[in-house]
């Protein structure tokens, strides 16, 4: 129906990043480095940002986000739902939603509190750190949260901060939890919202 190629690699609990503590894992370098150049040579796609996008879901949808902030000379798109947007901000004194299961992951991908890793992974940083003049280049971005998640708040600041820097996105909040009957719905307007991007892109190179 939409006419994509998706290609959906395995993060293990990467966190999508370059691990701070066992430098064999660098899932960032993978993806960017490795990945997109494989899958271009594989297949006949569209070598041009403008029609390509990156999205993922809790773990992946802060990857999705923060690779469409740093590489935007890749994307044109990035989305998230229910994204754990906070992973570098996360510790024993603010837990945060689903601490105990996160916390071996976290500390391999970010190492201990305060890490320089921690300061250049950490998206809402990313986010206010950005200029003027970087705004143009970036990526359209959307993403959602159910009303019941535990990671609702970390996704209204987000939104909040792409607001107060006037960065153009979709933020929805919606009924629902952490959960796949909340992903299988939403992945569906996640391919219309990015069809209506490429689309538009098409229209204008023909």
């Amino acid at each position: 129906k939409y006419e994509v190629i998706i290609v959906t690699p395995e993060g293990n609990d990467s966190w999508y990043v370059d691990s701070a503590t066992v430098p064999s894992d660098k899932y960032e370098s993978y993806v960017v480095r490795e990945l997109i150049p494989d899958v271009d040579a594989r297949y006949r796609t569209i070598k041009d940002r403008r029609a390509r996008g990156v999205a993922g879901l809790s773990m992946g949808g802060y990857g999705a986000l923060k690779y469409g902030l740093k590489y935007r000379d890749y994307f044109a798109f990035a989305a998230s739902l229910s994204g754990a947007l906070d992973p570098a901000e996360r510790s024993e004194e603010r837990p945060g939603f689903l601490w105990n299961i996160l916390r071996p992951s976290l500390t391999e991908a970010f190492g201990p509190q305060n890490s320089r890793a921690r300061q250049e992974n950490n998206l809402h940083q990313i986010a206010r750190n950005l200029s003027a003049a970087e705004l143009p280049s970036l990526p359209y971005l959307y993403f959602d949260c159910g009303l019941e998640d535990g990671f609702l708040a970390t996704n209204r600041e987000f939104a909040e901060t792409l607001l107060s820097k006037k960065i153009p996105h979709q933020y929805r909040q919606l009924p629902g939890g952490h959960n796949w009957e909340y992903w299988d719905r939403q992945v569906r307007e996640v391919l219309r919202v990015y069809e209506e991007l490429t689309t538009r892109f098409m229209t204008k190179s023909r």
